[in-house]
This record gives structure tokens, C-alpha cells and sequence, in this order.
């Protein structure tokens, strides 16, 4: 069972700081070296020094380990190391787990990153290629014989679901891409700079695996993006206005699996999302009409449409059209759409700018951001509030 109870985390720390490389398809340099400029980014956006640091955190799917990114970046002794597993399901957990070493006094000052060559070296898309035998591994092995290879093929099984169910075409999948887009094109960091789509364009697109097109698959990125995070009152002595914690949950759903949990009942829905949604609420005493941004884990557009109906901002089924009247900014970087595929740490970088009020997107008057992290694994999420 879940926890029925706000806990005890929220407003208790704050992220401080935010840093990024350039978002490329070639970077030409080591993931390493992305994990140590983003590191020394945030750092210097929070007016920090490597001297600063005791905690690091990242995900498991990465080469750079948190002691040799410590090494690198001229970070000296550590109290705290961790890592998050689910690959994009990790990106508001690494905030999580920064804020509880925080918020318990293990370490005060920590640093989550994301960096990888996920364009020019190992794509994620290109689905299982070799695998080292696990007891998590089996449920693919229900999958990969009847050619569900990839993630977009894994995803398209729930999105047919939701379509037939709510007696949709895959054409309401658009209003996320062209949402996504239009925030991307001016955006000067995001790849599709400049570059906005149409509705007709998103229906033009070739398919990749039915109900799912082109331009409804994220793309791939090489990049790095770190963000710092400290006590709510350290917080308040630094260089920009804080980001506080207001809540921070992880999830996983009854029959999870790594984005084949094809065995639930409904397949509608994303039940991870759903635990982190009502502990993320219960956490920061507030819900869907007291926030002001969203940035949701845009991989693939029909899981946008879910999040939005689990977290309770629409009804089931009507997510596109509350996408289309634009009932919540969204993603309004771009997301991994448009922006960057940083397996969503760039978008916690945005919530944070939104928060401060230096988006180039700015929602007038943001206070309250909700982030999401990767669905259809075990999950994550975020509410931050600008300091009052």
C-alpha cells in the first residue's frame, strides 16, 4: 500500500542552481566531460564553489559515476552518493533523494546530474539490443519474440488502448507535439529552434509504430544538465531567489514492469504516475487549479494525455482537448520534444526558471511548477514553489 499521509520533506530544502551544455546530436566530447561542464554550470548559477559540495546523485544508467564526476569537477570529500534506477523515471527522484540527505543532515550542499551521448553513442530508442539475464529482464521476454523491441513499439500497445477506449484517432496525439514545438521555436537552446509544427505535419508524419508517428516520439540528445540543491535557508543567502521543495514523491503501480506492464487491467492509465500524483498533492496541500506550469515526461505524446488525467486536471479521455484549449502551460522549454531528451532533468531546469522568472517562455506570475519524470517505468515527481 501507498502512504496515506503528507510527509515530512516538503519546504525543507531548495534547488539553488541550474547549469546545461549546448543540446547537440554530436557533442564530441566525452560523457564525462558533459557531466563535469553542467556540474560547474550549476555550481556557478548558484554562486557555489566545488568546495560547496558533499552529496552527489545521478541515475544508474550512466557511465559517469558520481565519485569520478566529484574527481573531475575539483569536488573534494563526499558524505553522500547515490543513484536512481528506471532510467527516465529517476529525473525528480535525484532531487528526492538530494532533499532527503539534506533535509536529514547527511550532507548540505548536493549536486543531480544527467549526461550522456545518447545521439552519437548508445541511443536509447534503438530498444534491446544485448542484455545481461535479470529477474526484471523476464517480463520482456513475454514481449521481444512478437517484435515489441523498442520503446515507441511498448508504448503504442497502451496508446491503441486509450484510443479504442475513448473512441479517439491517433491524430489527438498531435496537440502535445504541436504544443511542444511551438515552445521550442522560441526557445534559443532547443534543437527545433525556430522550427514549429502544425497539426497537419504532425498527421504527415511517417509512422513508427502504430498509433505512434514521428512526431510523436521525443528525440535524441547529447547534453548535460545539473541542478543543486540545498536547505530552504542556506537557500536564502545565495545568488537567486530559491526553488523550494514543496513536495517530492516516487512511484511504482500494482503489475509494474519497465514499460511492458501490458498485464493490468486497464491500460489506460499510468498507476505510477497515479501514487506519485496523490502523495505529491498530499505533500504541498495543493492540486491541479494551484498550478501555474507543468512540465510533464514528454518521451512519447499519449503518455503527456495520461499524466495530465492522473494527476486530475482533466476527466479520462480528455486530455487533448484540455492540451488544446491550453488549460496549463506546458513544457515550456519544449520538452523532450522540442527541447532537449535529457531523460527530463532539463525539465526540472525549466521549472526553475519559470519559478525565478527567466524562462524565455515565462508564464506571467508562475509560483507553483508540477514536474514529472519517465512513464511507464516507476516514476517520479516534483511540485516546487518560488519562496515566498
Amino acid at each position: 500500500m501507498t502512504l496515506h499521509a503528507r510527509d515530512d520533506l516538503g519546504g525543507r530544502t531548495a534547488i539553488v542552481g541550474i547549469g546545461a551544455t549546448e543540446f547537440s546530436k554530436d557533442s564530441g566530447r566525452s560523457e564525462l566531460r558533459l557531466a563535469v561542464e553542467a556540474v560547474r554550470a550549476a555550481l556557478d548559477d548558484a554562486g557555489l564553489t566545488p568546495a560547496d559540495v558533499d552529496g552527489m546523485v545521478t541515475f544508474t544508467m550512466d557511465t559517469s559515476p558520481e565519485v569520478t564526476v566529484a574527481q573531475a569537477a575539483g569536488i573534494g570529500e563526499l558524505s553522500f552518493f547515490s543513484r536512481v534506477h528506471y532510467g527516465g523515471g529517476a529525473a525528480c527522484a535525484t532531487v528526492q533523494q538530494a532533499a532527503l540527505a539534506v533535509a536529514a543532515g547527511i550532507a548540505e550542499v548536493v549536486v543531480c546530474y544527467r549526461a550522456f551521448n545518447e545521439r552519437s553513442g548508445r541511443r536509447f530508442g534503438s530498444g534491446v539490443q544485448r542484455r545481461e539475464p535479470s529477474a526484471e529482464g523476464v517480463a520482456l521476454g513475454w514481449s521481444l519474440p512478437f517484435g515489441l523491441l523498442t520503446p515507441a513499439s511498448w508504448v503504442a500497445m497502451a496508446a491503441q488502448r486509450y484510443l479504442y477506449a475513448y473512441g479517439l484517432s491517433a491524430d489527438v496525439f498531435g496537440q502535445v507535439a504541436v504544443s511542444g514545438r511551438k515552445y521550442a521555436a522560441t526557445n534559443p537552446a532547443a534543437w527545433f529552434h525556430g522550427r514549429p509544427i502544425t497539426l497537419a505535419d504532425h498527421a504527415a508524419s511517417r509512422w513508427i509504430a502504430e498509433p505512434l508517428r514521428l512526431l510523436d516520439c521525443c528525440q535524441e540528445t547529447d547534453g548535460g544538465q545539473a541542478v543543486v540543491v540545498t536547505s530552504a535557508e542556506r537557500a536564502r543567502e545565495l545568488r537567486h531567489p530559491s526553488v523550494v521543495v514543496a513536495a517530492a514523491a516516487q512511484g511504482a503501480g500494482r503489475a509494474q514492469e519497465q514499460m511492458t506492464s501490458f498485464y493490468r487491467d486497464d491500460l489506460t492509465g499510468l498507476p505510477e504516475m497515479g501514487v506519485v500524483a496523490r502523495q505529491l498533492w498530499r505533500t504541498a496541500g495543493v492540486g491541479p487549479a494551484d498550478i501555474d506550469v507543468g512540465i510533464i515526461y514528454d518521451h512519447f505524446t499519449p503518455f503527456v494525455l495520461m499524466q495530465l488525467e492522473e494527476f486530475g486536471f482533466c476527466a479520462p479521455g480528455e486530455a487533448a482537448d484540455f492540451v488544446a484549449a491550453e488549460g496549463l502551460p506546458l513544457n515550456t522549454h519544449g520538452g523532450q520534444l522540442g527541447e532537449a531528451y535529457l531523460h527530463g532533468m532539463n525539465g526540472i531546469a525549466e521549472a526553475v526558471r519559470q519559478l525565478r522568472g527567466t524562462s524565455v517562455n515565462q508564464v506571467p506570475g508562475a509560483e507553483r511548477a508540477l514536474v514529472t519524470a519517465g512513464t511507464g517505468v516507476p516514476t517520479s515527481g516534483l511540485v516546487l514553489e518560488a519562496a515566498g
